[in-house]
C-alpha cells in the first residue's frame, strides 16, 4: 500500500511551482489540480515566498508600484473566466472571479 501523504517540498521547489504556475496562464485551483499539489499548501507557500522577496521599506526602497490587469483582455482570451487574489497585507486578501 502506498502512502497517501504529499512530498514534503523545499522552498526552492516551491518557488520553482510558483514561477511555473505565474508562466502557465491558469488560475492556482486548476494549476494545483493538473500537479496534484494542495491548493491551500501552495497558496500559503505563494505568500511565504512572496513576502520574504518584498523590499523593506528601512532599506531605503519604496513600496513598488502596483501592477494593472486588463480585465477585458482575460475575457477575449477565451480563459473562460479567471481568479485574482490581491493581498492587501496581515492577512487580508480580497478575492475577485468569474466564471
Amino acid at each position: 500500500m502506498s502512502n497517501p501523504r504529499t512530498p514534503r517540498r523545499s522552498a526552492e521547489q516551491w518557488q520553482a511551482l510558483i514561477e511555473q504556475w505565474q508562466q502557465s496562464g491558469q488560475t492556482a485551483k486548476a494549476f494545483c489540480r493538473e500537479h496534484d499539489l494542495g491548493y491551500a499548501s501552495f497558496c500559503q507557500w505563494r505568500k511565504r515566498l512572496a513576502s520574504a522577496n518584498e523590499p523593506t521599506r528601512s532599506s531605503g526602497q519604496g513600496a513598488q508600484e502596483p501592477a494593472f490587469v486588463d480585465l477585458a483582455s482575460l475575457a477575449s482570451s477565451g480563459a473562460g473566466g479567471w481568479d485574482i487574489v490581491l493581498s492587501l497585507g496581515d492577512g487580508v486578501e480580497l478575492r475577485l472571479s468569474r466564471r
